[in-house]
Order: structure tokens, then sequence, then C-alpha cells
């Protein structure tokens, strides 16, 4: 997995308008990024809503959130819709990126081993270098951390 200090890997993935973003067309704000398994699933559509539920403080703080889970961007849109989500979700069917920024691992499910995603944060700052990593996310509280680590380091 990535660390603090790395340069963050550029991509172009698919959005959820169905536009292709870039993470470099974010430079010169502070990034979120936030791997996470399924759309629609209990646990990533809590943390969805608390991202949602504190995007406009981030934005205050000029920093973009983006999700990306290996769903389609169909998927995302109606994850989207669903729960009125403000910020861009990204489609990672591949998992490439997911493997570039080490959150597609082995996972071990009641002792059933498959690759997926592992719930992972990954703050960029406004020069493209990677500030802050949450390996191992347990969704509740963590976009409150999150929040408070960019506003106390990087606003």
């Amino acid at each position: 997995m990535l660390e603090a200090g790395n340069e963050a890997p550029n991509f172009e993935l698919k959005a959820t308008e169905g536009n292709t973003v870039k993470l470099e067309d974010f430079r010169g704000k502070n990034v979120v990024l936030y791997f996470y398994p399924r759309d629609m699933t209990p646990g990533c559509t809590t943390e969805a809503c608390d991202f949602r539920d504190q995007n406009q403080l981030f934005e205050q703080l000029n920093t973009v959130v983006l999700g990306i889970s290996p769903d389609t961007v169909e998927k995302h849109q109606k994850f989207t819709e669903k729960h009125t989500l403000p910020f861009t979700l990204l489609s990672d069917p591949d998992h490439a990126v997911a493997e570039q920024y080490g959150s597609w691992q082995m996972k071990n499910n009641f002792g059933k081993k498959a690759m997926g995603i592992v719930r992972s944060t990954f703050i960029i700052n406004k020069e493209g270098v990677i500030d802050k990593v949450w390996p191992k996310v347990k969704v509740a509280g963590h976009v409150d951390e999150v929040y408070a680590y960019v506003k106390e380091h990087l606003a």
C-alpha cells in the first residue's frame, strides 16, 4: 500500500456523470480518495452518506472527495441518485487503480479467501503527494477523522 510522502499515482477513470476524470485535474486542491467495496451495501452506504453530510465542509477547505469501487458507472449513478451524493464516484472495473494504491488485497470473509477492495482512504495534498493514509478503515467515525485531519494539516 502506498504511504504518506509517496507521489499519488495519476489515473484516468470513468465518473458518475459519464465523463472521464484524471487525478491531475485536481492539482491545487486537496483530494480525499476513498476506496470502497460495493455500492448499495450497508457499510459502503454509511460511508458515502457520511462523506455526503460533510461534503460542504470539505469544499470549504479546498478539498474534493472522490470514491472508487469496481462498480459500473451505471451502478454508481443509481447509488448517487438514491443517496443524493454530491461528490464524484469513479468506476475501476478491472481494479487497476485499486492495485496501484494497494487497496486490492486478499480478503478473508468467514473463512473464504478472495481478492477484493480493502476499505482505505488517502489524502492527497495540493501538490499531488499523499499526505495521510488510512489502510483498513472502520466506517464509524472515519469521515470525522478525515475532516479533522484535513482541517488541521492542510487548511
